[in-house]
């Protein structure tokens, strides 16, 4: 590989951006795709399809083969709010790969005691996503049932354009928040991305049940993945 080509990835891979080296298997020959030149690539099918699984793959392409070299950024999780339900779901996303972060004021409930496994900030999450901003590979769960801390939290989801934001609450709760969002000019089209009530609907019963539906949505998000019932819809 050229001395620049690698120079390229790791830039990339620093900037938390996802990247793709192909290389024709029958000429050597190298070019190095950035997430967002996908779509105008020759290779768009393949390379999109490498970029959902996150892993390298040989892939052919009318008379040639390419090998395709994913690098994909470590997956984020954001849970705001230390509540119940987030104790349970911190330890089973990172035992799904992602790096998990939460952030409640309340440092009442925002303490390491409570959230071994996991970064805890006791501070409003606008303070938090001033200087460290979400990215497209990360996660946005708003689990506090405080308007103004939850708030922040999809605002910033969407400005980074997180991959997957889901909110607590019941329709009723979702309704307002929509409304709320709605008076400081939120566009529909962003808020038709929120998940909510958050998680697969399982029936899922306690906040153990409640994180496991919350972990199996944002892995279908993340994968892309229609469910089977809709599959067949």
């Amino acid at each position: 590989m050229r001395a620049a080509l690698l120079a390229e990835m790791n830039a990339e891979r620093e900037s938390r951006h996802a990247s793709i080296l192909a290389t024709d298997i029958a000429t050597g020959a190298q070019r190095l795709i950035r997430d967002t030149e996908v779509d105008g690539d020759p290779l768009a099918p393949q390379l999109r399809e490498q970029l959902r699984l996150g892993k390298s793959a040989l892939v052919e392409s009318g008379d040639s083969t390419y090998f395709l070299r994913v690098r994909v950024p470590t997956l984020r999780m954001v849970v705001i709010g230390a509540v119940h339900i987030a104790q349970g779901l911190t330890p089973i996303a990172r035992l799904a790969g992602y790096d998990v972060t939460v952030i409640d004021p309340r440092s009442a409930f925002a303490t390491p005691e409570r959230f071994e496994d996991c970064e805890v900030i006791a501070q409003w999450p606008q303070d938090v996503f001033a200087t460290r901003p979400v990215d497209r590979y990360t996660a946005m769960v708003v689990l506090s049932h405080v308007p103004d801390i939850d708030d922040e939290g999809i605002k910033a989801a969407f400005t980074g354009e997180c991959f997957y934001v889901g909110a607590l609450g019941s329709r009723k709760t979702n309704a307002a928040r929509l409304e709320r969002l709605r008076t400081q000019n939120v566009p529909e089209a962003a808020l038709a991305r929120i998940h909510a009530p958050v998680g697969l609907d399982i029936g899922a019963v306690g906040a153990t049940e409640i994180a496991i539906a919350i972990i199996a949505e944002v892995i279908a998000a993340r994968r892309q993945k229609p469910l089977r019932s809709e599959q067949g819809a």
